[in-house]
């Protein structure tokens, strides 16, 4: 027999590759500002930003001029190990920082509302955007979308259609690391670990398959949503240079990363293994057709198996 995953509604109205911008012309196509940004940033990186001499610092000023553009700056270096630390959340209003559950539980929905709507609006006009969840958003829109989403601001649908694409899935992301626990849970951390571990790729796969199913509803189906999304966003990689593996390297991390203790148990690029196993073996089918069979050093995902809940059968958002 075999075990299906639940498919939700997935459409919104229900090592990384380079990136390759293209060099402006006498007329300027709507996306210039994000290629010209790009080039500031690759030579920021390049000769501005070195963690050794920024870490210590509050910010570093500078002014750097291309092609008769002078730009201000200033920038201060936070490790992304610092920028992905969750702590718990005090609050149950609004919708960042607040547990998924909490918030699918007040909305009488399957997948937040924040949720359905950025990835609406990314695929409605940004799905073709160069550089499309790699390229970051102005800090401030990120700032003001995530005030009107968690103030339930009635202008929510009318700042998404005026805001800069990025900033709309600079803000997705940050909602997902700004969750208190990661969408694929602290508890299923080590396991998901272990799953990495196997040599064998159908065992891996139904390792993985065997532990999203263990997941909470809310879970489970706003992950499967995204991970929709995703490879919609990934078709159109001949377009937006964004492979699924460049995704995957994106958002793997974040959905994935631990609490604090286990991270500190876990100090390799765990969660960026991780990130292109589980989405990309996932993306080509969500079924399984019998348990994972785990040696006893892999005993995680067995163990998870023998108290998962029985298959669920197809849900809408």
């Amino acid at each position: 027999m075999t075990d299906v995953l639940p498919q939700p509604d997935c459409s919104p109205e229900a090592g990384r590759e380079p990136l390759e911008l293209e060099e402006s012309g006498s007329k300027r196509p709507p996306n210039t500002g994000a290629r010209l940004w790009g080039r500031v940033r690759n030579k920021l990186l390049r000769n501005k930003l070195d963690p050794q001499t920024v870490e210590t610092k509050n910010w570093h000023t500078d002014v750097i001029e291309m092609n008769g553009i002078k730009v201000e700056f200033s920038m201060k270096f936070t490790s992304r190990d610092m920028s992905l630390k969750r702590t718990p959340s005090k609050k149950q209003t609004g919708v960042f920082g607040v547990k998924i559950s909490v918030v699918t539980k007040r909305e009488r929905s399957k997948v937040p509302y924040i949720v359905r709507q950025c990835v609406e609006e990314v695929e409605k006009r940004g799905i073709e955007e160069v550089g499309i969840y790699r390229i970051s958003g102005v800090a401030t829109d990120i700032q003001a979308l995530k005030a009107v989403f968690d103030a339930n601001n009635k202008d929510i649908l009318l700042m998404l259609s005026d805001m800069d694409i990025n900033a709309i899935a600079g803000t997705l992301k940050l909602y997902f690391r700004e969750l208190p626990e990661p969408l694929l849970t602290d508890r299923l951390y080590p396991a998901f670990m272990e799953g990495i571990a196997l040599s064998d790729p159908a065992a891996k796969e139904n390792c993985m398959m065997h532990l999203l199913r263990s997941l909470p509803d809310p879970n489970l189906i706003t992950f499967l949503f995204l991970l929709e999304h995703l490879k919609r966003v990934a078709e159109k990689e001949p377009i937006n240079k964004m492979s699924l593996h460049n995704l995957a390297t994106v958002f793997g991390p974040t959905l994935l990363r631990p609490s604090e203790v286990e991270s500190k148990a876990h100090l390799t690029s765990a969660a960026d293994i991780w990130s292109h196993d589980v989405m990309a073996q996932n993306s080509s089918g969500t079924h399984c057709t019998s348990p994972p069979t785990c040696s006893p050093r892999q005993g995680g995902c067995g163990g998870v198996v023998e108290t998962a809940p029985p298959a669920r059968g197809p849900t809408q958002t």
